[in-house]
């Protein structure tokens, strides 16, 4: 029985790794289902709407190209999940790898039919598609993206698709390339390679690219802001859930296998940006991401997460003490930062300069500090408070903008902190304290709205919350 047993292991561990190594053989059996889960995704009428914005920006005699994101390899075969480029989303809705796009300012014709955009996707793989999952297909991506043209991406390398006629070309490079074969242009490699010879001569201009994305982008949709208020209201929901569920026994990476278990039971697809779960002495390192401090060894714990949603990512920090309570030293620091961020964000105004909420709030820190006797002078500041106080927050967490004065719909964070790191030049009593206090701010003509206050931020209510929900 053990020699029947160990042949028949054999055998299925040879057709296993026969079948990886191999192409797996499907029957083509016409047009799959290419299946949709979620209801709620931008509606193909916004990104088409997006394009058309575009062209109001662009110079007549121009033509934009854009480039979905390479696929990413993590280690040997394992590649990580993908996701979409996000100025390539905004504008075509499409979520696969190797397409390309292409906006004319004017139309002109292209394979026969008279355009001003042409997306080039991938095509339908049945060997593939078992592996790795359903594609869109030409005639997929034709039916649901609401395309005036679509082409498979392998057609490109033979289009007769010229630029020479055309003042300028604007384009966005796909970055971290893997150097792929370019032969074909079947892949993102093969796409750009082709594409660069089909503009050869030609004079190309990446930086204005981004400045009318970042115009496009800085000003959030009604459509946009249902998926950027969902992410948000799923990230308060998880530190409000760590809140309740903290405990000075517990270490870092717990903390964060609790936010991260509340994103993904809201329906949230990924994190926005690597979980920043910081206690005590690395409580005042920036983007601590480690995560495996014990919280027994004292301070406070730094929580600076974001769940993203259909591409749309929140950013909220709360600092919260493990025991349920704030020392003395702790609540100062604190309560001199939430000062300066409740100045911060009612300096978030239409019309005032983007940089000012970082004054108002560096202004309170400066004061609270030489109070303290922390610093002396007020360019002492920069010690324990060297970051900006505010970001774009949309399809990346620092968004695309224009950093000009505040406009109706943008929404940008408010986000000062102090960092005092043991060794610091001030009474050891302050060491290790890091707080940082982040919401997530909504500009409109009547004033800030606070669109992450649905998780306590000032220390008493911290506390009090703790208290009622432990």
């Amino acid at each position: 029985m053990k020699q029947i047993t160990i042949l028949f292991i054999g055998l299925s561990l040879s057709t296993f790794l026969s079948a990886q190594e191999g192409e797996v053989k499907l029957k083509d059996e016409g047009e799959v289902k290419y299946y949709q889960y979620d209801d709620d995704y931008l509606p193909a009428s916004f990104h088409a709407a997006m394009r058309d914005s575009l062209r109001t920006l662009m110079p007549d005699s121009t033509a934009a190209i854009f480039y979905a994101s390479p696929e990413r390899k993590r280690a040997n075969d394992v590649y990580f999940e993908y996701h979409q480029d996000p100025n390539f989303y905004y504008l075509s809705g499409y979520r696969e790898p190797n397409s390309m796009l292409v906006i004319f300012k004017e139309a002109r014709k292209i394979d026969g039919k008279l355009t001003d955009e042409v997306l080039f996707v991938q095509d339908r793989d049945p060997s593939a598609e078992v592996w790795n999952g359903r594609r869109l297909g030409l005639s997929g991506a034709e039916a649901q993206l609401e395309f005036k043209k679509v082409m498979l991406n392998e057609d490109f390398k033979n289009l007769n698709l010229q630029f020479e006629d055309l003042k300028r070309v604007y384009q966005i490079e796909p970055e971290a390339l893997e150097g792929l074969d370019t032969a074909s242009s079947a892949s993102i490699d093969g796409l750009l390679h082709h594409m660069l010879k089909k503009q050869s001569g030609q004079q190309v201009n990446e930086k204005h690219l981004h400045q009318m994305m970042a115009t496009l982008r800085q000003q959030k949709h009604p459509e946009e802001m249902k998926l950027l208020t969902k992410a948000i209201q799923i990230t308060c929901e998880a530190q409000n859930q760590l809140m309740m569920e903290l405990e000075p026994d517990m270490k870092e990476y717990q903390t964060e296998a609790i936010i991260e278990y509340v994103f993904k039971r809201e329906g949230a697809e990924y994190t926005g940006f690597p979980s920043i779960q910081g206690s005590g002495e690395n409580s005042c390192i920036l983007h601590y991401t480690s995560n495996r401090r014990p919280l027994t060894n004292g301070g406070l714990l730094l929580s600076d997460v974001g769940a993203e949603y259909h591409g749309y990512t929140a950013d909220v920090s709360r600092t919260i003490p493990p025991s349920g309570k704030f020392s003395k030293e702790e609540k100062i620091i604190y309560d001199l930062v939430y000062k300066a961020q409740s100045a911060g964000i009612d300096s978030a105004k239409v019309g005032n300069s983007f940089w000012a909420p970082h004054m108002a709030a560096t202004r309170v820190l400066v004061e609270g500090l030489k109070e303290l006797g922390i610093i002396k002078e007020s360019s002492e500041i920069r010690k324990y408070f060297m970051h900006g106080t505010s970001h774009y927050l949309g399809l990346d967490v620092h968004d695309a903008g224009l950093y000009m004065p505040l406009a109706a719909d943008q929404v940008i964070t408010v986000e000062p902190g102090i960092y005092i790191a043991e060794g610091s030049d001030c009474d050891p009593k302050w060491w290790n304290i890091g707080v940082r206090i982040e919401d997530d701010i909504l500009i409109t003509e009547e004033g800030p709205v606070n669109l992450s206050a649905c998780s306590p931020r000032q220390s008493d209510a911290i506390e009090a919350f703790m208290r009622q929900n432990q």
